[in-house]
């Protein structure tokens, strides 16, 4: 595609003071309109028909839409500890190349990040290193309450429910009802859920087998849907903000209720687009926890985003060598990489009829900064921040591992051909991503949060 700047080549991607998109239908109060916008710094400044282009780099977007910044609500960067499948700097272009401009990490890196200490030295090193904006979960075990309750500029509280890195496990049923009971109310609990004790009585049954439908079949819907149940439980008797990580069975859904604001939950594009039929392609490259399931609960899936049971899409991204992926069923880590191509395999479903744009946008940006109350993130509105990801959704192009960011260098959807991909990338007023090119200069800002902090 030519330039998008309407004639001139992208030269060096430095951050621009003032930046003016026309032309483009734009994402704004729920749907996309024929409006252009003003970023100044870091800020939008005006979203209106007609803008003042006086000092700015004018880029005319005619046919194209402009996004608010994707949200990524529940990635692993691996950073520190894990630096050889991924660290802040390669994971973060591979955001800015896919339109993300805000993500929120885990806490399975080397340390634990379970204390106030390692939080901010996550913190630090983002501030160095992260070309987009960034925000930490604290991780709880059977026994840290006392730092759950004492955490600053962390967006939540997160649990494991399944066993997981280290020490981060809660499966002592009193220690979680304690973290829903006695911390803040209104931080947001972050759910990673099987039901660890149904998982130890079935695991040596399936142990003997060598197939990556064993794996299934031990981590099974009864393990999600217990878990699920628990959690949701809890946090209606304590009336505490809770979110379900990464829903994978349809029977959850039915747990959650449309629109709720008390429990929220996510899917994931592994289990939204890809089961168990496609063990055969992927091999162990498609294993994770939760792991895939039956097809039918790729359609239950799409139908709870629908009806508002859930309320965004989130990668999980959790990135590991191919050399590390190819050790066998129960050998092989779980988890596959996917923040460089959430946007892109979203547009590509609504072009199939999956979901509208409108929807994708709701789900990809606007919801998850709304869950966990970021401020002026996931909007374009006067005053919000400037992130923006401007995207073409008729443009065909092929994923290919060779041309992936993300330090392991692949991609399940090898080969796949999608209908729509990001051209451009404004974070906080910076132009991160333009036409293929992407910055290596930090642009990226410390998450802010409306409460709990």
């Amino acid at each position: 595609m030519p330039p998008i700047d309407g004639g001139h080549a992208p030269g060096n991607l430095v951050p621009m003071t003032a930046i003016a998109i026309r032309g483009a239908l734009v994402f704004h109060h729920g749907r996309f309109q024929p409006l252009e916008v003003r970023c100044d710094g870091p800020w939008i400044s005006q979203v209106q028909p007609s803008v003042d282009t006086t000092g700015a780099r004018v880029i005319d977007a005619p046919g194209l839409h402009l996004f608010p910044g994707v949200v990524d609500v529940q990635v692993h960067f691996r950073d520190p500890g894990l630096t050889h499948k991924e660290d802040l700097r390669t994971a973060t272009r591979a955001c800015a190349k896919g339109g993300v401009t805000s993500f929120l990490e885990m806490p399975n890196t080397i340390p634990n990040a379970t204390n106030q200490r390692e939080i901010d030295a996550k913190l630090e090193l983002a501030s160095r290193k992260s070309l987009v904006n960034y925000g930490f979960f604290i991780g709880a075990t059977n026994r840290n309450l006392a730092d759950l309750q004492a955490a600053r500029r962390v967006c939540g509280i997160k649990v494991f429910m399944g066993a997981s890195t280290g020490d981060l496990l809660v499966d002592d049923p009193a220690a979680l009802e304690r973290i829903f009971a006695e911390t803040d109310k209104s931080r947001v609990i972050a759910l990673h859920c099987e039901d660890e004790a149904y998982l130890r009585t079935r695991k040596a049954q399936f142990a003997p087998r060598d197939d990556l439908q064993a794996y299934t079949e031990w981590r099974d819907e009864e393990a999600a849907w217990l878990a699920t149940l628990r959690a949701v439980s809890l946090a209606r008797k304590y009336q505490h903000r809770a979110h379900i990580l990464h829903v994978s069975t349809a029977r959850e859904c039915e747990l959650l209720q449309p629109r709720d604001t008390l429990v929220t939950g996510e899917a994931s594009p592994h289990h939204l687009l890809l089961n168990t039929d496609d063990y055969a392609r992927l091999g162990t490259l498609a294993k994770m926890n939760p792991p895939l399931k039956h097809r039918r609960n790729n359609a239950g899936l799409w139908q709870a985003l629908r009806d508002g049971r859930l309320c965004a899409i989130a990668t999980d991204h959790a990135p590991h060598t191919l050399e590390e992926k190819r050790k066998g069923p129960w050998s092989a880590p779980a988890g596959i990489p996917a923040v460089e191509n959430l946007l892109a395999l979203t547009l590509d479903a609504a072009s199939r009829g999956l979901c509208t744009l409108e929807q994708a946008a709701l789900w990809l940006c606007e919801n998850p900064a709304r869950c966990y109350g970021m401020k002026g993130r996931g909007i374009i509105d006067i005053g919000a921040f400037a992130d923006l990801a401007l995207v073409d959704t008729r443009a065909l192009h092929t994923v290919r591992n060779e041309d992936q960011l993300t330090k392991c260098g692949w991609t399940p959807w090898h080969g796949q051909t999608l209908r729509g991909r990001c051209e451009l990338t404004v974070c906080n007023g910076c132009i991160v991503h333009e036409a293929g090119r992407v910055t290596d200069q930090p642009c990226g800002r410390e998450i802010e949060y409306a409460s709990a902090q």
